[in-house]
């Protein structure tokens, strides 16, 4: 099925608080505005809306932004790589997205590729809007609009969790459903249809539900967390809802799957995220509803070798492992940020704290890019940006004069409600997607 990424309205209407605007946390001087009143930055936490206030999205704070809806919302996706190369800055853009449905029932919900493509940045298009000119040109305005193939395979069961990898030719999806069972399935067909309108017309005709390579139903119950090993290529860690992690050996031929049945179970409760570690092919990381932070070894099951107890608060819902320095991120039930240093892990002490987020922390990625930057997301209906590397001496942003924000915070990021996940493009420098109860954004701020 071929649709469009909806054009993004200059002025947010649908909603009212949560939506707000897009906030550059720099340069935050006031204006006014003839026949509109005064134009300030709104920065949600510090001052509510008062009667009257309208949010307006700033479009120069942004170098790209698009947003698309996939039907029913999607709690999690993946960004698959393409051929296009790394490093690539050049508008129009592409990207391929797989994604998991949350459908009102389970025979609603399907497991989709998309290829969104022609994404053109904001800047053009705000000089045209600018321009004195009346432009004529129909055909060339419609030329620029981004646009959306979508290749959809009925999934039974809500999925919790999507991630992909590569393993020599093929494109794999390990999907965590609400059925209890972690389930593998080869994305090429769906790949072939959003790239040739051929395959996708014979596609959609053979259309069927999903049939998994290899499914696990050893955990006896439903999880989130999972992750694909980035240095042996097929390995895979998944942990459940009742506090058992299993790894995942892959055999050869590519459709199967050595599972040891004895988990890997330090954990008290449930187990919310699993990070591979970058570098080292046999540890991995795990957070948990126990509050606790655990750093495991294959070759030493069943308990883990490191923790960090009394990590948080409350429940640690997610984890990110920085891909080139010892740092591992956490966000949790008390919004709260924690950066952990791995050579001081023992001491259970974070090297960064940061509480800007006013609820749950439900997402949390660093830059694949720059290993001092990280993006987190939370149920308040914020994505924020992040850089480590600016200094508490550094000058930072004051706003309307009630409190000095932290200087490390570089952007956030609103229009959505209950977003769920965000990731950084792997091989586009600074672009993140999202995911939410109201679609997907994509978009590059002027931050990062």
């Amino acid at each position: 099925m071929k649709t469009r990424l909806p054009r993004k309205e200059t002025r947010w209407r649908r909603w009212t608080r949560q939506a707000a605007t897009t906030t550059k946390v720099v340069d935050m001087e006031e204006e006014g505005a003839d026949g509109e009143g005064e134009k300030k930055v709104y920065v949600p936490g510090i001052e509510p809306l008062q009667p009257g206030e309208e949010l307006e999205m700033d479009r120069s704070a942004y170098r790209m932004y698009h947003e698309c809806q996939t039907g029913a919302p999607c709690l999690s996706f993946d960004i698959l790589r393409d051929g296009d190369g790394d490093g690539r800055e050049q508008f129009p853009l592409s990207m391929l997205v797989c994604a998991g449905t949350q459908a009102d029932t389970a025979l609603s919900n399907r497991l989709l590729v998309m290829r969104m493509h022609n994404l053109h940045g904001t800047e053009k298009e705000k000089e045209e809007e600018s321009s004195d000119e009346e432009s004529d040109d129909d055909e060339d305005d419609e030329d620029k609009k981004p646009q959306m193939e979508l290749a959809m395979m009925p999934h039974y069961g809500g999925i919790n969790r999507v991630r992909v990898t590569r393993r020599g030719e093929q494109s794999l999806a390990a999907v965590w459903s609400e059925k209890g069972q972690v389930e593998i399935f080869d994305l090429q067909p769906q790949l072939e249809a959003v790239h040739s309108a051929a395959a996708m017309a014979t596609f959609v005709k053979q259309q069927k539900e999903a049939t998994a390579l290899f499914s696990f139903s050893g955990h006896m119950t439903e999880g989130f967390a999972v992750d694909w090993s980035p240095t042996v290529p097929g390995r895979l860690v998944s942990g459940d809802c009742k506090k058992n992690i299993h790894v995942w050996e892959p055999r050869e031929g590519g459709t199967s799957w050595q599972i040891d049945q004895r988990p890997f179970s330090s954990h008290t409760k449930s187990v919310e995220d699993l990070q591979w570690s970058p570098t080292e092919a046999t540890v991995f990381a795990s957070c948990s509803v126990d509050q606790s932070i655990r750093i495991w070894d294959i070759r030493s099951p069943p308990n883990s070798m490191l923790s960090a107890n009394e990590a948080h608060s409350s429940d640690i819902n997610v984890i990110s492992w920085n891909r080139s320095e010892p740092f591992i991120l956490s966000g949790g039930d008390d919004g709260l940020l924690k950066v952990w240093d791995l050579r001081q892990f023992k001491t259970g002490r974070p090297v960064a704290n940061f509480k800007q987020h006013s609820a749950p922390i439900t997402s949390v990625e660093w830059s694949p890019v720059d290993s001092s930057v990280f993006a987190a997301s939370g149920a308040d209906d914020v994505v924020s940006q992040w850089d480590l590397s600016v200094e508490s001496c550094d000058v930072g942003a004051r706003v309307g004069g009630v409190k000095d924000l932290p200087p490390q915070l570089l952007f956030l990021h609103q229009g959505q409600s209950e977003i769920k996940e965000i990731h950084w493009h792997p091989q586009i420098p600074g672009v993140m997607i999202s995911t939410a109860l109201s679609g997907f954004n994509v978009f590059r701020t002027i931050s990062v």
